[in-house]
């Protein structure tokens, strides 16, 4: 076990590497959409079947500058029978099959007709392939369509549909157990008078995995009592238990024993990270346990590194860590200290700002950001116009 700070990354490593991803489903395109892909989805069919029309216009046999004699018609779901010869054309609409013959369209707007007759206009010679979608030009029977461990998007779902599939595999939702621990805390709305405070974490926990497929059981709180937190804990059957509060090493904080006591393998409970040192992570039976802090920033954050990723990755994702993406600095920031911070900011026409105080109990920063900025340990000081990794919160 390790008792010293670990980095992030080896902490997300540890972490990760205690999933076992969940058995799967089958289900309607409509229910699997959100999840990820628990195996490659194969293509069934060839899209398109056959060549199509890109525009509409009349199609051509390329090789000659016209005029053409139109005779038929080529509508999608209707097509022209017969064949194309030199010197015909076929009416055509997008989207519908190019006559055999064919191998061209000219657009409308690029003719001119008279009866049954059409002329390209002079500055619009026809083109060989020109507007027309080639057989197979998206894609074939047997490719490749989402990979196991894609998240099923929407454009994913509806790619798989074209594809002629109308179900898909994927993994079953995962099960999380929420648990804040504290003696100051009392539910969202209650009266607080000058001594308690709204427990808001679990609140802030839940709408942060709106966007996960899971289902999310909220214990509730729990005061900070030994025997009545192991209780709590021992009460959970999840796949997940989140514990917030009461992770770090002072007289009240007794998430870490009472996890210990019911049996619990704990693999870290230190992480060298800025919002969040107190975070905790092992394994309990067949849960996974997360002990995230108690004050709201460090449980943002740390739910952010540590538990959205798990859930991901139960879930069956192939990339379950938050995606990095680089931003330029609107003002300078002074150099690092040892821990990997991530500092509130918010993105302006400047570049990325910080914002807010960086009081790990202070929201009013958090509500204001729409990304965090990474700061790696020991990082040098940055100017304004450097380009530094951030964290998006949307």
């Amino acid at each position: 076990m390790a008792r010293a700070m670990i980095s992030l990354e080896a902490a997300q490593s540890q972490l990760l590497a205690l999933v076992i991803p969940l058995p799967t489903e089958t289900l309607p395109l409509i229910e699997a959409a959100g999840r990820w892909a628990a195996e490659d989805v194969i293509s069934k069919r060839t899209q398109p079947t056959r060549a199509l029309s890109a525009m509409d216009g009349y199609a051509i046999a390329s090789g000659g500058n016209g005029p053409w004699r139109v005779i038929g018609e080529s509508a999608a779901g209707h097509p022209f029978a017969g064949k194309v010869a030199n010197g015909e054309a076929v009416r055509i609409f997008t989207g519908a099959a190019v006559p055999d013959g064919a191998d061209t369209i000219l657009i409308q707007e690029n003719v001119t007709r008279e009866g049954e007759a059409i002329r390209a206009n002079p500055a619009n010679v026809p083109v060989s392939g020109r507007h027309v979608r080639r057989q197979g030009s998206d894609f074939s029977a047997g490719d490749v369509l989402v990979r196991q461990g894609e998240r099923l998007t929407p454009a994913r779902v509806a790619l798989a549909a074209s594809g002629g599939h109308g179900r898909l595999t994927v993994r079953r939702r995962p099960r999380i157990a929420l648990i804040a621990t504290g003696n100051e805390l009392v539910p969202p709305g209650a009266e607080t008078g000058l001594d308690l405070l709204p427990e808001s974490n679990t609140t802030m926990i839940q709408a942060m995995f709106h966007d996960l497929p899971c289902e999310i059981n909220n214990i509730g709180i729990v005061p900070d009592d030994l025997p009545r937190i192991a209780e709590a804990i021992r009460s959970v059957d999840a796949d997940l238990l989140i514990t917030i509060g009461g992770a770090s090493v002072g007289d009240h904080d007794l998430v870490k024993p009472a996890l210990e006591q019911c049996g619990a393998s704990l693999g870290f409970w230190k992480v060298a990270i800025r919002p969040g040192k107190p975070v905790m992570a092992g394994r309990l039976g067949g849960m996974i346990v997360i002990g995230l802090p108690g004050n709201p920033v460090s449980a943002f954050v740390t739910a952010l590194l540590f538990a959205k990723p798990v859930t991901a990755a139960l879930s069956g994702a192939r990339d379950p860590l938050p995606c990095r993406m680089s931003a330029r600095l609107a003002a300078a920031l002074p150099a690092n200290g040892d821990r990997a911070d991530h500092l509130r900011a918010r993105m302006t026409p400047e570049g990325v700002l910080p914002v807010g105080a960086n009081d790990s109990a202070a929201m009013g920063g958090l509500a204001a950001a729409d990304r965090l900025i990474v700061r790696p340990p020991n990082a040098p000081a940055a100017d304004a116009g450097d380009e530094v990794p951030t964290l998006p919160l949307d």
